[in-house]
């Protein structure tokens, strides 16, 4: 019997190496200071590459990460080294695509710490006890709440988040006339 793919872990690190938002699911790095100096070696060994319009792959203490550059963010997937990359990376882009979806387009440091809780909701989407469940971005994005957002539908229509994030849309574009 085959096991499904599993992932290790997903990181988002600022363009600093900072822990942005992180999900462990293996005891592969049981404290937090073994997970801060993992997230550490993972963004030294992968800041002077240029994955910023594919998706890239290295290895790592017998982990294969996937990994991709967006702005002042840098999005890893974590998988062991018997996983397939094909799989890792579909992950990581499927995850990148819906937090795109959510954050309209704007992926950056900022707006990703504003969104922060859609961000985790997208990683629990994705993963289950690191079990991958989904990596379609369009059912990521919709299963987290924001996807179907109508800016023009009456609040009382949409959920706190929707109607959190239409105001501050519409905030936005007021602040920018």
């Amino acid at each position: 019997m085959e096991l499904p793919p599993k992932v290790k872990n997903i990181l988002l690190l600022d363009s600093e190496g900072k822990r942005i938002a992180a999900k462990y699911y293996s005891g592969d790095w049981p404290t937090n200071t073994a997970k801060e100096a993992f997230e550490k070696a993972v963004f030294s060994k992968t800041q002077k590459t240029n994955a910023r319009t594919e998706v890239e792959v290295t290895a790592l203490e017998n982990n294969i990460i996937v990994y991709k550059f967006v702005q002042d963010l840098h999005f890893f997937v974590t998988g062991g080294e018997e996983e397939n990359e094909l799989v890792l990376a579909s992950v990581l882009q499927g995850l990148f695509d819906a937090v795109n979806l959510l954050l309209r387009g704007n992926v950056d440091k900022r707006e990703a710490l504003d969104n922060l809780d859609l961000i985790f909701l997208c990683f629990d989407e994705i993963i289950d006890g690191g079990i991958v469940l989904e990596t379609d971005a369009n059912v990521i994005a919709e299963k987290a709440g924001i996807n179907s957002i109508d800016p023009n539908a009456p609040l009382s229509e949409q959920t706190i988040s929707q109607a959190l994030a239409t105001a501050r849309e519409h905030l936005t574009r007021s602040l920018m006339k």
